[in-house]
């Protein structure tokens, strides 16, 4: 008597077209595609299954047409025996498991498996779309008053200095209109600290400001720098030499310091000039 033995059909990861219907199912509840992580969830399928799915689902309508009928929820899906190397009890299995997988799946309009729109097609996973940024608070300009306060002292000792050194190298009260208004008269001292120090300003304002052409930039911190040190060692030499005593400034001293209204003129001009000419450069080239 020869028995026969019915062996229990082998669980066989399902294929593509096998879950389709499922996948499609679950967008026409969600009205939307559904991402593939859901789609991991709800099909219990690893990552490029689950991906190999959404791209069926949101492929154009051409390609989704060409879908092998075996797809069809309401007949069995058959897989070719050359497909997967095997006999053709392995076939039937196969096929066995596809049509318990599909079974009772309805079918679902074309609505549902042609995406209507790009957004559909090109869904994305909550998770990592990327959230607006909030927008930034402005920021506060910062106040400008102090420098007004740092300013005040600094501008009693520097003209002080320099009215000195001034008088040590031999400035002094000079009467400009003779014969026109004898009883007008200058301290030629105060040229000093006027020119070297309003160009020190105006030199560094032109090297901090960005828009400033490259030249002219360039030029302005130089002289900038020159005039702040410059401003310095005049200070020094006017203290040195009156804690010393001194009445009379060195000669070397004092041909440096009669040749600064003169330098310093130079200098405002050159900046000025670079400032004009490289700005109307910029507007005639653009």
């Amino acid at each position: 008597m020869t028995t026969t033995t019915t062996e229990r059909p082998k669980a066989y990861p399902p294929p593509v077209e096998a879950l389709l219907p499922k996948a499609r199912k679950l967008t026409a509840k969600l009205g939307e595609v559904p991402s593939r992580n859901r789609l991991m969830t709800e099909l219990r399928i690893g990552a490029p299954k689950a991906r190999a799915v959404l791209d069926a689902l949101t492929a154009p309508s051409d390609q989704t047409d060409n879908i092998p009928a075996a797809t069809s929820p309401n007949r069995p899906a058959v897989v070719p025996a050359e497909a997967t190397g095997d006999s053709g009890q392995q076939t039937r299995e196969q096929t066995e498991f596809i049509a318990e997988t599909t079974a009772g799946t309805a079918p679902l309009s074309a609505d549902v498996v042609k995406p209507e729109s790009p957004q559909v097609a090109t869904s994305v996973d909550p998770g990592t779309a990327e959230q607006p940024k909030p927008a930034s608070k402005p920021q506060k300009s910062v106040k400008t008053w102090p420098v007004l306060l740092l300013a005040a002292p600094a501008f009693v000792a520097i003209w002080s200095g320099w009215v000195g050194l001034g008088a040590l190298t031999g400035f002094g009260v000079v009467h400009p209109l003779p014969g026109i208004l004898d009883g007008f008269s200058i301290n030629t001292a105060i040229t000093l600290p006027i020119g070297v120090e309003t160009y020190a300003a105006y030199a560094l304002r032109a090297w901090l400001t960005t828009t400033a052409p490259t030249t002219a930039r360039t030029f302005a911190k130089v002289s900038a720098i020159g005039a702040l040190i410059l401003g310095a060692l005049g200070q020094i030499a006017y203290h040195l030499m009156s804690a010393a005593g001194i009445t009379t400034a060195p000669w070397w001293i004092t041909t440096a310091v009669a040749c600064l209204p003169v330098a310093v003129l130079g200098m405002g001009a050159a900046l000025a000039h670079l400032l004009r000419t490289d700005s109307s450069a910029d507007s005639s080239g653009s």
